[in-house]
């Protein structure tokens, strides 16, 4: 086993290698090139009866691990959404390490508690949401919004159903935009509610909510003897980044007593740029809001920022006192158990911390601004591309686009198309990208924000993409 001698040794040696990593990861292919069961077959089926060296554990790492690692951190990483790093956010997570803290209340670390209430506030502020939000941080948004319909179902039933369970006679309804993440079918279908109680509201050609599809759909569940329980309302859909119009929905949640929840998953980072904020007109009447700092705030996954107004809400939905977790200062404090699904948390706020320091909002804010005007450039260049078609409105980050080489082909054959060009992509290791589908016509995506990415790598890949597109 390995003494404080020996760990000294490799923890430089990892460092070393860590550092080498990040700053040659450009060169390494973006994509995996493994094939299903190929890292599995070189593992032994049992574990080691004796203890083996770190040089071999680590060799073993290098050569059956690394290869078959997707590189997140690449520059040439344009799929999904990001989930970012940064050289702060490493080096916090090292520390989190070696603290190795359980941070479930305040007693079993002071420090922990009263930092993520610090880092919530300061995200708060840096974000633009008013002071009547508090904020906790969960490991992921699909999390949060499972949070955010678990207290809006306690709050309607008067806390009943957490003691009682459903009775049967609840009619429970939530509204989200056909646009919107699967996360919140999985959160409806969890808390209860069933999922044909999901209720789809149509969108427009910018594939944003509809405020008078919505109204009509709760009006006629009202009508039919059904109880509208929360709308989720999305600031950047994950296929496309349409923006729902925050401002008329948060007036029909008024009107209707609903609770509105707004996942703003990855253009919640946009917000630290004043003139992004036209995206939370409207959030007076919202409720909860999330949004991840390990998506596009460079800070290492999970750390997602959730924020309530009330949080005696939910506080009361999810407190359980057990005598062992009896404290002496119990109601003096944050105990962050009770503001969410788990009971055992990781110091996710010293990461943020280190992050924000570091950075300063102003550097957060010139590497975002910076993002998505290099999208904005590239989004031009596609524009005037011929044989390439933009996806319009092309928001923050995010670039979708289609390549149609010409009249004559009909929609199969365009897809299949685009999806051979997407494959020869990320088959190259070049560069990495992922589609989504509007209308049964898929689209390209690519995402301009992973932290160490630049111009130059933005249009290297843009070069690449019409060279691969000619010769398919």
């Amino acid at each position: 086993m390995m003494d404080s001698q020996a760990f000294r040794k490799y923890a430089h040696d990892f460092v070393d290698w860590m550092a080498d990593y990040l700053e040659n990861v450009q060169e390494l292919p973006v994509k995996s090139k493994v094939q299903p069961g190929e890292i599995i077959s070189q593992i032994p089926d049992a574990p080691p009866r004796e203890g083996e060296s770190m040089e071999t554990v680590f060799e073993d790492f290098k050569n059956i691990i690394l290869p078959g690692m997707t590189h997140w951190q690449s520059p040439n990483y344009f799929a999904y959404f990001t989930a970012n790093s940064s050289y702060p956010s490493v080096l916090a997570e090292m520390l989190t390490a070696t603290l190795a803290a359980q941070c479930m209340v305040w007693e079993t670390s002071p420090a922990a508690a009263e930092l993520e209430e610090s880092m919530m506030n300061w995200l708060r502020d840096m974000i633009g949401l008013p002071d009547t939000f508090e904020g906790v941080i969960q490991d992921t948004a699909s999390t949060a919004t499972l949070v955010a319909l678990l207290t809006a179902r306690e709050m309607i039933s008067r806390y009943r159903i957490n003691k009682e369970g459903f009775s049967g006679e609840e009619f429970y309804r939530i509204y989200c935009s056909t646009e919107a993440h699967s996360s919140i079918e999985k959160a409806v279908k969890i808390a209860g509610f069933g999922k044909q109680n999901l209720v789809h509201i149509e969108t427009d050609e910018q594939l944003a909510m509809q405020p008078e599809k919505l109204r009509e759909a709760i009006q006629k569940d009202i009508d039919n003897g059904f109880s509208p329980l929360c709308v989720v309302a999305a600031l950047g859909t994950t296929g496309t980044v349409a923006i729902d119009p925050l401002e008329p929905i948060g007036e029909i949640c008024k009107t209707f007593d609903t609770w509105l929840h707004v996942d703003a998953a990855y253009a919640g980072t946009a917000l630290v740029l004043p003139e992004q904020r036209y995206m939370i007109r409207g959030i007076e009447n919202v409720d909860s809001f999330v949004f991840n700092p390990h998506k596009w705030m460079f800070t290492n996954f999970d750390c997602s920022a959730y924020f309530v107004r009330d949080t005696e809400a939910l506080i009361r939905t999810f407190e359980i006192l057990p005598e062992y977790l009896k404290t002496n200062t119990r109601g003096q404090v944050n105990d962050y158990r009770d503001w969410g699904i788990q009971l055992g948390r990781r110091f996710r706020a010293l990461k943020l911390w280190f992050v924000i320091r570091d950075f300063g909002v102003e550097g957060i804010q010139n590497k975002v601004k910076d993002h998505i005007h290099w999208a904005g450039e590239l989004g031009d260049a596609i524009r005037n591309e011929p044989g390439f078609k933009l996806f319009e409105p092309q928001h923050l980050g995010l670039v979708c686009f289609r390549y149609v080489p010409g009249d004559g082909l009909d929609t199969k054959e365009v897809n299949t198309l685009n999806d051979r060009l997407m494959k020869s992509l990320n088959d190259s290791g070049k560069m990495f990208l992922t589609h989504t589908k509007v209308n049964g016509e898929i689209l390209l995506r690519v995402v301009v924000g992973q932290t160490s990415v630049t111009r130059e790598h933005v249009f290297k890949a843009w070069e690449l993409i019409k060279q691969t597109a000619a010769n398919i």
